[in-house]
C-alpha cells in the first residue's frame, strides 16, 4: 500500500473541489481584470486587496500598465476600515453599500463615528457586472464542476476560462 508523500514544508495547498471561491475584479462586458481563488471558509472582505493589487491592464502605446481603475463597486462583503482606508490611500472612487448595522453603530457614536460613505444609486446598479462575469465563466464546464482536486489547477481552468472570456469580446 503507497503512501501519498506530506506536502513541502511552508507551502500550503487549498482543498479545491467545491470549496474554493472565485475572487474576481472585472470591467463592463464580462472581461476579468484579475482573479484569485481561496479556500470557501476564507471571508470575501479581506480578498479586495490582494484582488486589487493583481489589476494589470495595458497601455496601446506601451507604457506601464495601468493599476488604477477610475471607479470601484462592489457590496456589502467589501465595507471594511480596511478596504475603505486602501481605495482612499490609492484615490479609487468606490461605491459600497454600508450594511444597517455599521450605519446605526455610526449614527450611535455621533461625530465619532465619522461621516457616511459615499453612495450613487446608479452606479450602484452596475454592480451585477460582476456577478454576470463569474455567471459566464461558470458556463464553462470544467469551471462549474470543480472536478479539479487542487487549488492551483483550478485556478488554471478559470485563467483558461477568464482568456477564452476575454478574446471573445
Amino acid at each position: 500500500m503507497a503512501t501519498a508523500a506530506p506536502p513541502r514544508r511552508g507551502t500550503r495547498t487549498l482543498p479545491g473541489g467545491l470549496t474554493c471561491k472565485i475572487h474576481l475584479a472585472g470591467e463592463g462586458g464580462r472581461r476579468p481584470l484579475s482573479l484569485l481563488i481561496t479556500s470557501g471558509q476564507w471571508g470575501a472582505t479581506p480578498q479586495l486587496i490582494p484582488v486589487m493589487e493583481r489589476v494589470r491592464v495595458g497601455r496601446f502605446g506601451g507604457g506601464r500598465p495601468r493599476t488604477r481603475p477610475e471607479h470601484l463597486g462592489g457590496d456589502e462583503a467589501y465595507t471594511s476600515r480596511r478596504n475603505r482606508r486602501y481605495l482612499h490611500r490609492r484615490q479609487i472612487k468606490h461605491t459600497v453599500p454600508e450594511p444597517k448595522n455599521q450605519r446605526v453603530n455610526r449614527n450611535r457614536r455621533g461625530s465619532e463615528g465619522g461621516r457616511p460613505a459615499g453612495f450613487d444609486k446608479t452606479i450602484c446598479k452596475l454592480r451585477n457586472e460582476v456577478e454576470r462575469t463569474t455567471n459566464a465563466l461558470k458556463n464553462f464546464r470544467a469551471v462549474a464542476t470543480r472536478f479539479d482536486e487542487r487549488a492551483y489547477v483550478f485556478h488554471g481552468t478559470v485563467t483558461v476560462a477568464a482568456i477564452r472570456l476575454c478574446l471573445r469580446s
